[in-house]
């Protein structure tokens, strides 16, 4: 999701739930994102994963983003879109992990723990590295309309 405040252009990431992440900031925010099923359309998983990830229904018209490769060899594809919404109102899945490791003990914890806008010098710090393409070629698509 991106908006315009002004004459900069804003984008919505989230940052990841759980124990891994609690005290990490720069690099690891993301794209809501999420796993395809073998045969699943991209765009209707793109779709589906920001809605749990956020509590926010997207609404097109979409606009589709080269796929970026990040370090692990995961391929993530992207679909942008106009729109608004207030980031701290996030509503996400949850999932089940033992924690701490070996314990044992399983504990709940939400996919994503928040969300907000970022203009996109700030945006470029905080996203996952591999990312940042999608940053730069949204806001040079956006320039040319």
């Amino acid at each position: 999701m991106y908006r315009a405040r002004g004459s900069a252009l804003e984008v919505l990431l989230v940052h990841p739930g759980g124990p891994f992440f609690r005290n990490k900031d720069a690099g690891v925010w993301t794209i809501p994102k999420g796993e395809p099923e073998p045969g699943e359309d991209l765009l209707a998983v793109a779709v589906r994963e920001f809605r749990e990830e956020t509590g926010f229904e997207p609404t097109g018209p979409y606009l589709e983003l080269t796929p970026v490769k990040q370090a692990g060899g995961k391929w993530v594809h992207a679909w942008a879109f106009a729109g608004d919404c207030d980031p701290t109102q996030i509503r996400s899945n949850v999932f089940t992990i033992e924690w701490p490791r070996g314990s044992g003990r399983k504990a709940t914890f939400p996919e994503v723990d928040r969300a907000d806008f970022f203009d996109l010098p700030t945006a470029r710090k905080k996203i996952h590295p591999a990312q940042a393409a999608f940053l730069d070629e949204l806001a040079t698509r956006l320039a040319r309309t």
